[in-house]
């Protein structure tokens, strides 16, 4: 009698079939609604007939739905069940800190939450929108907050899924991102310049629990890449003054 097909040990392929699904999913996440399959296919470096096979499954079982004009997909309600609760909004006394930031510097300020180990933005410029914070999370090696977290991993490999290459400028090299990272835990300050928007730079600094000396945030500043990016003692200590005031708040 043949076992249970509970207790079957996995085919060769299954493994693999698995991880191109979670990869599906990943993509949708960072892609954002309306993504085709054409675009994941192409992203993922998947065959088009294992995509589309992919796909029928994840929207069969509820994780992935069409859109009206079936153009492309989104996330289904048995996704919501995979994610990690998001970040609770910062309390008013230190969202009045990021404002009095935001009055004193002429371009965007943003404040994020490593909660759980993954980069979630708590509280966004509005009239310096960030770039996506599904993007944010998933490709940290990629933006000033993201390399705050990675510096702070005992191996920041773990953490980034994919060296994606947005700008000529994104560190995709294992070894140069490695000493960046290494530089960042040794000056508790991250630079992004141009390496998601070829036009567009970030600075940012850690926040710690006064406590525990955990990392529990991040602050940054973004706007036109040489400005902010480049040398820019003034903006530094302003950033690392209002960190500060914001450790004790977010603990």
């Amino acid at each position: 009698m043949s076992p249970p097909a509970e207790s079957a040990p996995l085919s060769g392929r299954q493994p693999k079939a698995v991880r191109n699904a979670l990869a599906v999913l990943e993509e949708v996440i960072a892609a954002g609604p309306g993504v085709t399959a054409k675009e994941i296919s192409a992203a993922l470096k998947l065959p088009p007939a294992t995509t589309y096979r992919l796909l029928n499954l994840l929207v069969a079982e509820g994780y992935l739905v069409r859109l009206p004009d079936l153009r492309g997909f989104a996330l289904g309600r048995r996704a919501g069940r995979l994610t990690v609760p998001a970040a609770a909004r910062p309390p008013a006394a230190a969202r009045a800190v990021v404002e009095r930031l935001r009055q004193r510097v002429r371009w965007g300020v943003h404040l994020a939450s490593y909660h759980s180990g993954r980069l979630t933005m708590i509280d966004t410029d509005p009239d310096h929108p960030p770039t996506g914070a599904a993007v944010l999370a998933r490709f940290p090696h990629a933006s000033a907050l993201g390399k705050l977290l990675l510096a702070d991993q005992p191996d920041w490999r773990a953490a980034v899924p994919e060296l994606r290459r947005f700008t000529v400028h994104t560190v995709t090299d294992p070894a140069r991102l490695a000493r960046e990272v290494a530089d960042v835990a040794q000056r508790q300050l991250a630079r992004q310049c141009g390496e998601l928007h070829p036009d567009r730079g970030c600075l940012a600094v850690p926040i710690h629990d006064v406590a525990s000396g955990a990392l529990v945030a991040g602050l940054a500043v973004s706007g036109p890449a040489e400005r902010v990016a480049g040398p820019n003692v003034e903006l530094v200590e302003l950033l690392t003054e209002h960190a500060g005031q914001l450790a004790p708040l977010l603990a």
